[in-house]
């Protein structure tokens, strides 16, 4: 075999160090875009729609005393990102909010906060009425975003509309939940409703205090959700 003259071997060694060197050169961008596309995904900062009624604009409070405002404190102070939106709308039923729906999904929810149905219990409207309306909401917004989650808050109503109607508007909002796999809050106003210190004048619309209970009723159900 023929001894290669060294400037022969020198130009060898140099040119196959040359070809790897540019071969990282090519990979090299490839993955620096794919780093870039999932830091950029993890430090997306996500939206929490809180979609219902006068309990969730805070009717009679100052808005930043609405049970979605203490949820979005929360978060900032432990460093989530996450951005609330409140789009709860006073005198709201499950029928208007079917009607609404679509306009505040103008912009990507990551997580859908459902609190619709007292309106329609305390106007004696048919069980199955709220519940066809609901179904329809959650699936508009599944359409819309398929990978959005989901959370029910669940209602009560006072027994005054007769023993049967109570029982079937407050089986409405588990039988949902379990039907589309969607997280449920049991009762949104646990530990508030018939409170008359937790409650304004009204008897219905809580006081921030009230609202604060509230908050802690949805974080229970909303804190294994979230990522940071």
């Amino acid at each position: 075999m023929r001894n290669l003259n060294p400037l022969h071997l020198l130009f060898v060694i140099v040119l196959f160090l040359s070809c790897g060197d540019q071969k990282q050169e090519q990979e090299k961008p490839v993955e620096e875009k794919e780093n870039k596309e999932q830091s950029n995904e993890e430090g997306k900062t996500k939206t929490i729609l809180f979609f219902g009624d006068s309990l969730t604009a805070g009717m009679g409070l100052d808005p930043n005393e609405a049970f979605p405002a203490v949820i979005q404190a929360r978060l900032d102070s432990l460093g989530f990102k996450y951005n609330v939106v409140n789009a709860g709308l006073s005198g709201e039923t499950t029928a208007s909010g079917k009607n609404r729906v679509d306009w505040v999904l103008n912009q990507e929810v990551d997580i859908f906060v459902l609190e619709l149905g007292a309106n329609d219990g305390l106007r004696g409207i048919s069980p199955e009425e709220t519940r066809k309306n609901l179904q329809e909401i959650i699936d508009h917004v599944l359409k819309k975003y398929p990978d959005s989650q989901i959370i029910l808050a669940g209602m009560q109503i006072p027994p005054n509309m007769g023993p049967e109607y109570t029982a079937a508007f407050r089986s409405i909002f588990p039988d949902l939940a379990e039907k589309n796999e969607v997280k449920l809050i049991p009762f949104l106003l646990e530990e508030v409703a018939g409170n008359l210190k937790l409650n304004q004048e009204d008897g219905i619309h809580p006081t921030a205090e009230g609202h604060r209970i509230l908050a802690e009723n949805v974080w229970n159900v909303l804190q294994p959700m979230l990522k940071k």
